[in-house]
This record gives structure tokens, sequence and C-alpha cells, in this order.
């Protein structure tokens, strides 16, 4: 082929890309035009892209959110990543946003015939709260553990029927407290079969929504969980737990300790969790950071939501271990 032909293929090829990504024609309005065949406009493309003629870039104001999604999942191994921007200092505020984004994310990956499970706390109940469905769901919503009265957010029970009652499904009652006063006594409540009939239930589900818990802060509101509670904080963290989730308290490396607790737990564990196919860990807030950065470590999720400043700091935590 000599240069003029190969100006003018290159210049065909040019001025087929123009008319099909920058003026928006189709590819039979293209062929008209350039008098060609359909199948000649369609190889002329394939040849412009397979030539490197052709670079698409999509230009958003949320590109720094997006770029840190793909940063933190691949730094971490999560499925996905969901980032929002930290539009105020109020934590509040900050995961009322993370929950429309959550919620938003469930709807998106939700489908008629899913058990979701879920355990309590504020960000869960943000994600309900932000729940906006077009069409009512044949879902089933179960706890993940047993419940804590007194506070609606602790409420497991209080918390999947207001679910299910947001999605147009159905939600099963856990009758036990999220903590027996033994292990023993676990192991009784495990085996009635009101309690193992809705556990089982959970074990079954194709999605989990849980959030993710902070030890460290005097503002933890995992020690509202259980009576004698606040007597326990030193013990728990002098031995080295940072985080919880699904009331398990776990060390820096995500690990389950030896603590009293986990073993007077009535719900799922965290390996039954690993086996649920979308597991979604929802926190928000610069006290969320290093809890996040330990159930990441522990793979105890597969997509996390949250906002930019928490997420960050997340990033940090990792940096630092290199």
């Amino acid at each position: 082929m000599t240069d003029v032909q190969t100006y003018e293929s290159a210049r065909q090829i040019y001025r087929v890309l123009m008319m099909h990504y920058v003026e928006q024609m189709k590819q039979s309005d293209i062929a008209v035009e350039m008098k060609l065949s359909t199948a000649k406009v369609n190889r002329l493309i394939k040849q412009g892209r397979d030539q490197g003629m052709l670079e698409i870039s999509v230009n958003t104001p949320w590109q720094p959110q997006f770029d840190l999604e793909n940063r933190i999942a691949d730094v971490s191994g999560l499925v996905d990543a969901v980032i929002t921007p930290t539009l105020s200092e109020q934590t509040d505020i900050v995961l009322k946003s993370v929950g429309q984004a959550a919620a938003l994310y469930l709807l998106e990956n939700l489908k008629d015939g899913d058990t979701i499970c879920i355990s309590g706390g504020r960000g869960v109940s943000a994600v309900i709260e932000a729940l906006r469905p077009e069409r009512k769901y044949d879902v089933t919503v179960v706890p993940a553990t047993g419940g804590v009265q007194g506070k609606l957010y602790t409420d497991v029970n209080y918390v999947a029927a207001q679910m299910a009652e947001k999605l147009g499904g159905t939600a099963f009652q856990i009758h036990a407290p999220l903590f027996a006063e033994t292990a023993e006594q676990r192991d009784m409540l495990l085996a009635m079969s009101q309690v193992k009939e809705v556990l089982d239930r959970a074990r079954e589900a194709t999605i989990a929504i849980v959030g993710i818990g902070s030890i460290l802060p005097e503002s933890s509101s995992f020690f509202d969980l259980y009576e004698g509670a606040e007597q326990d904080r030193k013990s728990i963290v002098g031995g080295g737990a940072v985080a919880e989730m699904l009331a398990h308290l776990v060390d820096r490396r995500g690990s389950p300790g030896p603590y009293d607790l986990n073993d007077r737990i009535i719900g799922l564990t965290l390996p039954e969790m690993h086996k649920i196919p979308l597991s979604i860990g929802v926190a928000a807030g610069a006290d969320k950071a290093v809890p996040i950065h330990c159930v990441l470590q522990g793979q105890h999720i597969k997509v996390l939501v949250s906002d930019e400043a928490t997420a960050n700091l997340v990033l940090k935590k990792y940096h630092e271990e290199k």
C-alpha cells in the first residue's frame, strides 16, 4: 500500500469515527453518507479501535470518588466500594448521605426471592431510612443477631420490620437477646426452634447489610449493648479489640479474639457471614476508619459503603503498613 493509499485509508477511518462517536450518527446513516455498506462501516470502526485511533474519555465531577472506590477495592480485595463525598463535618449528616448510597446500591442488586439478613446499628438504620423503592419486592428480611431493647437502631427486630415494610416484603423476628449470660446459655438458646429457624434463614441469605462498630472511642455505642459492658471496657480494649461486626470483637487484623463476649453471642458467626454472596458494610466518620480497616483485613464484607474522608483514612492505614 502506497503512502497515499495509507493516508486515504486512515482518513476514511477518521471520518467514520468522527461521525459515529462525535456526531452520534448511526452506522447505517454513515453508510449512506459515505456510500459504503454498513458492514464496511463496522469494519472501519473496528480498525480504528485496533489501530489506537480511538480514545474515549468520560469527565465527571465525581471522578475523585470513583478513583477512590477503585483504589480501596484494589488494596483490600473488596468486590466493590461505594464512596460518597464528605459533605459535612457532622457524622449524622455524612451517614445520611452514605445511607442513601447504600440504599441505591441495595435496590440495584435486589431481586424477588432474595433473603436479606441485617444487623442493628445507625448505619443500617440510615440505609432503611433512605430506601425509596419504585416497586414492591417479594423478599424476606431476617435479623443476623439477637436483639437489644431500648433503642430503635439496636432493636434488630424493629429494624428488620422497617426494612420489610419499605420493600414490601416479609420480616422474621428473633426472640433472643444479643448476648447470653454464659456460653452454655447461648448454646441452649441457639438450639431453640424459634431461634434456630431465624438464624438458619439468615445463614441462607443472599444479601447481608451490616454496620461496622468502633470500640476505642469513649462514645462507642457498643458498650450500650448489654448491662455491665462499661465495666468490661478496660479488659476488652486492653485485650486488643478495636472493632466489632455482628457484635463479634475483632483485633487489628480483623481476627475474632478470645473474648468472653464472643462466646456468648446469639447470631451468625463471622465465617457464616463470609458465605453470604453479597455482604455490604455501611460506616462513616473518622472514628470508623480503624474498624473499617480491621474488617477489610479480615475480609468480612464484600462491599463497603462509606464517605470520602473516611475512605482516605482507611487507605492511609494500608499505606502505614507498607
